[in-house]
């Protein structure tokens, strides 16, 4: 399975993140805490350089928390700040300012010294479509500004918004990379929405994900679709799946559409429970 993505407004995205960094004190990258490797754009290396910068893993909730706590490690590790959050509840949200504050105060205090006027921290937010970038604007704003949805590609320009007394925060496009290098990569994007379906084979990702429930959480996926055994042959397993949960066509044959977007559907909604597509040490991240 071959998935690129890079639509035209990604580029003019990446332009303007890069006119912008020097407005900004700090940048807040937002990842998939279920794939914090995967959802994290080496494009944004590049461009921020060595503007300070906390990662904030999004949709904890739905991620393993153990596995959570091993990636929060792992950052910090590497001298990056990290937090779990869920923007769509609003649990973590008091914490980014604190830990904001955090990474800047050298920065702040070097301005008081030479008497320049206390303001409010300035903060750019990127991060891959799908994420939750508005969302994430949304709860900290404690109002609907930014533009919300649950496909890719919602926010299309930047914009200035206000976060009470302490913080101003820039709103970008999600951007993606032109080539996934690593087409594990590109799978798990797509797994987890951070693609539009309509340009991918809905069927590869399917597979993709019962093989990681088959090899990671094989007694979850038995238990969802009531299987005694999970059959090796990928065909055998959509025909037990689809009987099961009666994606069938007329004639009693095997609807294996309905099967695909059954079995996608059941992964984004949590109804496997909290899965992490990754661990540390598992990803190149340790290179």
């Amino acid at each position: 399975m071959t998935i690129q993505w890079f639509p035209g407004h990604m580029a003019k995205a990446r332009r303007q993140v890069t006119e912008k960094l020097k407005l900004v004190d700090i940048i807040f990258e937002l990842v998939d805490a279920r794939i914090p490797y995967s959802s994290r754009n080496p494009m944004i290396d590049e461009i921020i350089q060595h503007k300070p910068r906390l990662v904030l893993l999004n949709k904890a909730d739905m991620a393993d928390k153990e596995v959570t706590k091993e990636w929060i490690r792992f950052f910090d590790e590497q001298g990056i700040k990290s937090l779990a959050i869920n923007s769509h509840a609003g649990a973590g949200m008091k914490d980014i300012v604190i830990a904001a504050k955090s990474i800047l105060k050298e920065k702040f205090d070097r301005m008081e010294a030479k008497g320049v006027k206390p303001r409010a921290i300035r903060a750019m937010i990127v991060g891959i479509p799908n994420v939750g970038k508005s969302t994430l604007i949304n709860r900290l704003a404690k109002k609907n500004i930014a533009k919300t949805g649950n496909t890719p590609g919602v926010t299309k320009a930047q914009q200035w918004i206000k976060v009470g007394k302490e913080l101003e925060l820039l709103d970008t496009p999600g951007i993606l990379w032109p080539k996934f290098e690593d087409q594990e990569v590109g799978s798990k994007l797509a797994l987890t929405g951070a693609i539009k379906d309509t340009i991918l084979n809905l069927q590869d990702v399917c597979i993709y994900g019962l093989r990681f429930l088959e090899r990671e959480y094989p007694h979850r996926l038995k238990e969802r679709y009531s299987l005694e055994v999970i059959p090796e042959d990928v065909v055998e397993l959509f025909n037990e799946i689809g009987k099961r949960r009666g994606a069938l066509m007329s004639g009693g044959e095997i609807n294996y559409d309905k099967v695909t977007e059954l079995v996608i559907r059941d992964i984004r909604s949590e109804q496997f429970g909290p899965l992490s597509f990754e661990k540390p040490n598992e990803t190149e991240t340790n290179e």
